[in-house]
């Protein structure tokens, strides 16, 4: 059986503003790099699930477009908050054909616990299955930890997060060890 998708962060900010960056589809579009647009549709009653429409550009012009649905819990006893979605996608050329998954946000004495899990079946039968197993599945589950750490640069430090990249980058190159000729 494959592992789902398991990433956690410590992010030293308010839990509303995890909240707010996590759930306003205008903020969470800018971290998470899984996402080019995110839209929230409208509700028909205030207890239906919150339906949303999601892009995302894969390169060279192409984009994969889907749907879902989010549930979100706060006013737990303990103070922390939960985020369920279920989304799926009939787009050609999307691996993922559905899936399901969670965030989860607990308060700690250090900042706010942000963990998520989430897995999905795929298309395109045994090719689309190795094509995720060796590819896609390690290439999105380090989306998902990028995505995270953006985030908490941005609540933490400021950082925009179509800045991260490069900041990440010029600091690797700094941190680079040095080799002395002798």
């Amino acid at each position: 059986m494959k592992p789902g998708i398991y990433v956690e962060t410590l992010i030293r900010a308010p839990m509303d503003a995890v909240w707010s960056h996590t759930q306003t589809p205008e903020l969470h579009e800018r971290w998470d790099l899984r996402f080019s647009r995110i839209e929230y549709l409208p509700k028909t009653s205030g207890d239906d699930p919150q339906r949303f429409r999601y892009v995302t550009r894969i390169g060279f012009g192409f984009e994969v477009s889907g749907e879902g649905e989010t549930v979100g819990q706060r006013g737990m006893k303990d103070g922390s908050r939960s985020s369920a979605l279920k989304f799926w996608s009939a787009a050609p050329l999307s691996i993922i054909r559905e899936g399901s998954g969670y965030w989860k946000y607990i308060p700690t004495a250090e900042g706010i616990r942000f963990l998520t899990w989430y897995d999905y079946r795929t298309r395109f039968g045994p090719a689309g299955a190795l094509f995720d197993r060796l590819i896609f599945r390690p290439l999105i589950g380090w989306a998902t930890a990028w995505s995270f750490d953006r985030l908490r640069l941005w609540l933490e430090q400021g950082v925009d997060p179509s800045r991260a990249l490069r900041r990440a980058s010029a600091s690797r190159c700094l941190r680079q060890p040095r080799t002395e000729a002798r």
